[in-house]
């Protein structure tokens, strides 16, 4: 299963308790699971159907089955309390992940970084963000709560890029 991200765990905090909550690309659910244990109701998306078959059994999980990269965006006008993503970058969804957070709603995002190819996969730069690139995305429509680049040793050595950002939005 994994352990889920500490970044990720300390930064739901933030998410309206027991709201709404999009885990893109979870694979095999390691923030679904954390994030349904402590009672907010997610929506799990991946393209994997049998990774999904066994998070669809847990209470408080509801699970979507997508291409992210080649199906329609699955939310359309549908917006959630928070958004997490882990070790996904697929840069066309971007602008969706802004517009799919409620009015206060939480975006928690890491994900490998150029430099990471020194440490293995992925070593494509399609799938390593740029120095600074979820800064620049994200911050002029998000509030930044935190940031963090750079290499890091646990769990794993890896180059990493971390954000948690807040809706400006005004829902209503």
């Amino acid at each position: 299963m994994g352990i889920p991200s500490p970044w990720i765990c300390r930064y739901a905090q933030l998410i309206r308790s027991g709201g709404q909550v999009l885990d893109l690309a979870c694979g095999n659910g390691r923030h679904a699971r954390w994030l349904a244990a402590n009672h907010w109701q997610v929506n799990a998306v991946d393209r994997d159907m049998e990774a999904l078959a066994e998070l669809q059994q847990l209470p408080n999980i509801s699970t979507t089955v997508a291409d992210l990269e080649n199906d329609n965006w699955p939310y359309s006008g549908h917006r959630f309390h928070g958004i997490v993503v882990s070790r996904y970058l697929h840069r066309p969804l971007l602008p969706r992940l802004i517009e799919s957070l409620h009015a206060g709603g939480v975006l928690i995002y890491e994900t490998f970084m150029d430099g990471n190819e020194r440490f293995g996969r992925p070593k494509n730069p399609d799938f390593l963000l740029r120095s600074n690139e979820l800064l620049e995305v994200f911050f002029p429509h998000l509030t930044v709560i935190a940031y963090q680049q750079g290499e890091f040793q646990e769990p794993n050595p890896a180059v990493i890029q971390r954000i948690c950002a807040v809706s400006k939005r005004c829902d209503g």
